[in-house]
């Protein structure tokens, strides 16, 4: 019989699973509640880890004619003097090392690649109610009051996720910083990523194709605090004051009513089982971490891929699902705890003493430990 497979959540994680799944010739419905392709945020970094992902699911070219690509991440101090010129070793297999996208591109190319493979998507849906049933599968009854049985439930509902709060219990935990982001027109420097140490603070810019780039400041924000949307262009270029250079030029253009996104950087990582009573949770609901490796979304799609690979081979869920998740955590766990060590490290710079130590491992210790991390990413996921 043929497998049947239910997606919590049309994200990238969730559509990705779709065309991954849909290509293995499994039967899979996506559920999104929000009524269309709407897509949060400003950009993303897809490293060279989920770029083979994405090659694997046949991707690649799309992706790439929709970004930007580079190898190389320049790290300045705040009145953006130069201090390291780091290449990136994810760059293997002809696969760029980074590709650097708008949200709404990459979302609109693994929609299309989950309706060229018969994959469904529901928007205005989510799960209501689910139930294990006796032969081992999931009775869901939806939103639109529909019941139907599948043989797993996959929930990539992000880091809130409601059904890992249902399952477990489990809430995010917020790290003590949060970042903001604003899209601009892409300055002619900002051909690769760029970071600029600040004292405290960190800020850095991301090319997304040849006309548009984003602006990324993370800042402490004690007490996880909800600014009002309306005080966020007051808030942020406050809090990039102390920068000059290129970053000071690009803060005097944001104005007044830019559309800035503001988020607390929080972080999951659930032990195993990942697998609950028919649910399995993947994506930020399951290891949710900082920004500062751009391998949220990307430890997403390899969670998709290796997904259709697995559930797309004959055998039973039972003897199947635990080989997928002993091969998922490792990963998720390298990539998060090198995004909290580096958020942890940028933001231990509050005097001039911690400061200079920054800007010392900058020049002389960050290349050997981002090659470290690189090494563990080129491994096969």
């Amino acid at each position: 019989m043929k497998r049947r497979i239910l997606i919590i959540g049309g994200g990238i994680g969730g559509l990705a699973a779709g065309a991954a799944l849909g290509q293995q010739g499994v039967d899979t419905t996506v559920v999104e509640i929000q009524s269309e392709n709407l897509v949060a945020g400003v950009g993303i970094n897809i490293p060279g880890n989920a770029l083979r992902a994405l090659k694997q699911l046949g991707l690649l070219d799309e992706v790439l004619g929709h970004g930007f690509t580079f190898d190389r991440v320049d790290f300045h101090d705040s009145s953006s003097r130069l201090l390291l010129a780091l290449r990136s070793k994810l760059g293997i297999e002809g696969v760029p090392a980074n590709c650097a996208i708008q949200r709404r591109d990459l979302a609109r190319i693994l929609e299309k690649a989950c309706v060229d493979v018969g994959t469904s998507i529901r928007y205005g849906t989510s799960v209501d109610t689910m139930r294990t049933t006796p032969d081992g599968g999931v009775e869901a009854v939806l939103t639109d009051g529909s019941a139907e049985r599948y043989d797993l439930v996959v929930a990539f509902d992000g880091i809130r996720s409601s059904f890992r709060r249902r399952a477990l219990g489990v809430e995010p935990r917020f790290t003590g910083y949060s970042v903001w982001r604003v899209a601009l027109e892409r300055h002619p420097d900002v051909t690769r990523n760029m970071y600029f140490q600040g004292m405290g603070t960190k800020a850095g810019l991301f090319p997304l194709n040849t006309d548009v780039m984003y602006l990324l400041h993370v800042t402490p924000e004690p007490g996880n605090p909800r600014h009002e949307r309306a005080l966020f262009h007051d808030h942020l270029t406050e809090r990039l004051s102390g920068y000059t250079g290129l970053i000071g030029e690009l803060r005097d253009r944001i104005r007044p009513g830019s559309d800035i996104v503001y988020a607390p950087i929080e972080e999951v990582l659930l032990p195993l089982p990942w697998h609950h009573e028919g649910l399995l949770l993947l994506g930020d609901a399951a290891h949710a971490m900082a920004p500062h490796r751009t391998q949220g979304a990307a430890m997403a799609i390899e969670d998709a891929a290796v997904l259709g690979e697995v559930l797309g081979r004959e055998g039973e869920l039972p003897a199947l699902l635990p080989e997928f998740q002993e091969r998922r955590f490792p990963r998720a766990k390298i990539a998060q705890d090198a995004s909290r060590n580096i958020l942890l490290s940028e933001m231990d710079t509050a005097d001039r003493a911690r400061l200079d130590r920054q800007t010392d491992f900058i020049r002389n210790g960050l290349e050997a430990v981002s090659h470290q991390v690189d090494d563990a990413l080129n491994l096969p996921f």
